[in-house]
């Protein structure tokens, strides 16, 4: 058995789990317990925390200190797309399987998320980061302002279309 954490060492616990949801505590069991927490504990901390997110896959980061667990959500660019696409909630469990995300956001949307993106983006610019959330709404599947991603991402490297850097 592996020793007890020190009392003030920062543990990082990140996961993937479904918005608005308590997991199953045999999931969660393998990563908090040797910690010294409940997992079903844990995992109503989570469904209260991603209640925003509700039938969407994001990411979890949980930051325990003196045994005690903070969530916070990770958002990925897709997570935050599906998001902006505004599409009601559909029941994992019963709903449709194989779900075509087919509605339309506005390139101001895209920027946003740019932005929201920025810090754990590769990319030297805003400009390679709209770039990057435009190739996610492409294998989505959704349109912006009406056009192909692609097509927009060719006029952004063309410079047709300028993205503001701030």
């Amino acid at each position: 058995m592996p020793p007890k954490p020190e009392a003030a060492e920062e543990k990082i616990v990140i996961l993937r789990a479904v918005g608005g949801e308590v997991g199953a505590a045999s999931t969660l069991a393998p990563k908090v317990g040797p910690l010294g927490l409940s997992p079903k504990k844990i995992g109503e901390d989570i469904m209260k925390n991603t209640m925003d997110w509700k039938g969407l896959k994001v990411t979890v980061k949980l930051t325990i200190v003196n045994r005690q667990a903070s969530v916070e959500v990770v958002p990925a660019a897709s997570s935050l797309i599906m998001k902006a696409l505004n599409e009601p909630v559909r029941d994992r469990k019963k709903g449709p399987k194989d779900v075509v995300h087919d509605g339309d956001i506005t390139l101001e949307q895209v920027i946003d998320i740019a932005r929201t993106m920025r810090p754990r983006s590769m990319a030297k610019t805003l400009t390679g980061t709209v770039k990057e959330i435009l190739g996610t709404a492409f294998s989505i599947g959704c349109t912006v302002n009406g056009e192909h991603p692609r097509d927009l991402q060719e006029q952004i490297a063309s410079g047709d279309i300028e993205i503001p850097e701030e």
